[in-house]
């Protein structure tokens, strides 16, 4: 009787086979042989699912070509550019399809990697300077355009940071592949990063409403001298870059009382650069922190990237385009399969098939095809 009440709709094998075609439709790398594209993705994607090294799932599978082959192969990808673009098409073939023509809520964020040592001349122009992090100002940086749906991160575009781009730079180019998805901005969200003149002056020549946090710089004045009083407000501020260069636009200005949280107490102040928000003071703050709370952070990308020590950008992009690309694959296999229609919106069965089960799918679909390793020998004299 239980049998007959379940119904199967996803095996290990449909799931790999949904990546693994997607990966090779979309990113070319010339190879034959032992190094077959598909044969080469399957090792990879088993890399994710497990993140672990190219190396060491190399050895853990029997019938795997060796790491030092893979990796000659994928040195192939020698087209930054193009293999942006690649990553950005497969992200887009995987966007569910009630996401597309819609007005939407976006987000832009900066992902950035430590950079360690002197980097090569082939390098530089992917090195990210920012404010110092694990022991280090040097970073390889994505940019990356998503939706939350249903608590869900979709990524609709990613961009590889060079060192010359700018911040307007940055929100243009991943603006611009919205164009082909017919998808609308309804409101933009950014994080402190994107806290510029130039930024809050282009987005509102846009016209996209939009809402970002301010950063407080100085001891006094500037964003400081509105982090007064007991209630929460709004008002206009006009920053300078230059005596010729500025920008006026509406902050808001959050009390929350800590209430003993952590052990402090008093009022902790948010201030929120907006433009074109209609909501109030009550819900800026919630709203905000939704957009990157539950399921929204890079956190979940983290869970399938292949860990690696190459400092070759292209391969740093594939692999940081790879593990958005599986979390894409998963919120479409959570709408498009592991759900059912009904009155008042789908319902999806979340519990069933976290991100962690699809990528054991993955790490058992590919083991089945190459066989793992389960016995060593110490080599005769």
């Amino acid at each position: 009787m239980k049998n007959q009440l379940e119904k199967l709709v996803l095996t290990d094998e449909e799931t790999l086979n949904e990546v693994v075609n997607c990966l090779a439709k979309h990113i070319s790398i010339n190879s034959t042989g032992a190094g077959d594209p598909q044969n080469l993705f399957k090792v990879l994607v088993r890399a994710a699912s497990k993140q672990d090294t190219i190396e060491n799932t190399s050895k853990e599978l029997k019938k795997s070509t060796c790491g030092n082959n893979i990796r000659y192969h994928l040195g192939k990808i020698s087209n930054f550019k193009e293999l942006e673009i690649q990553l950005n098409s497969a992200l887009k073939s995987q966007i569910p399809k009630g996401l597309k023509k819609k007005n939407l809520i976006l987000a832009i964020d900066l992902n950035l990697i430590p950079y360690y040592g002197k980097p090569k001349d082939s390098e530089k122009p992917y090195i990210y300077r920012s404010k110092a992090k694990d022991g280090t100002c040097s970073f390889y940086a994505y940019a990356t355009l998503y939706t939350i749906k249903k608590g869900k991160r979709v990524t609709l575009a990613i961009r590889g940071v060079r060192w010359q781009d700018t911040k307007v730079c940055l929100i243009t180019c991943l603006l611009a592949e919205l164009s082909s998805l017919k998808i609308q901005v309804k409101r933009l969200y950014l994080d402190r990063e994107f806290f510029t003149v130039s930024v809050i002056r282009w987005l509102k020549a846009l016209d996209i409403p939009f809402t970002m946090p301010a950063i407080r710089r100085g001891k006094q004045g500037g964003i400081k001298q509105f982090l007064k009083g007991r209630k929460s407000y709004k008002t206009t501020h006009t920053m300078y870059r230059s005596k010729d260069d500025f920008v006026t636009f509406d902050i808001w200005i959050i009390c929350k009382y800590k209430k003993g949280k952590r052990g402090q107490s008093g009022i902790e102040y948010y201030v929120y650069v907006t433009y074109k928000v209609n909501t109030n003071l009550n819900h800026i703050h919630q709203c905000y922190r939704k957009r990157f709370g539950i399921e929204t952070s890079y956190r979940l990308k983290n869970l399938c990237r292949i860990r690696t020590t190459t400092k070759k950008p292209n391969l740093r992009l594939l692999f940081v385009g790879i593990s958005f690309l599986l979390v894409n694959i998963w919120v479409n296999f959570l709408w498009g399969k592991i759900s059912k229609p009904r009155r008042g919106g789908r319902l999806i069965y979340r519990t069933i098939f976290p991100l962690k089960q699809m990528l054991s799918f993955l790490n058992q679909a590919v083991e089945r095809i190459f066989k793992v390793v389960k016995t060593i020998y110490i080599p005769l004299e």
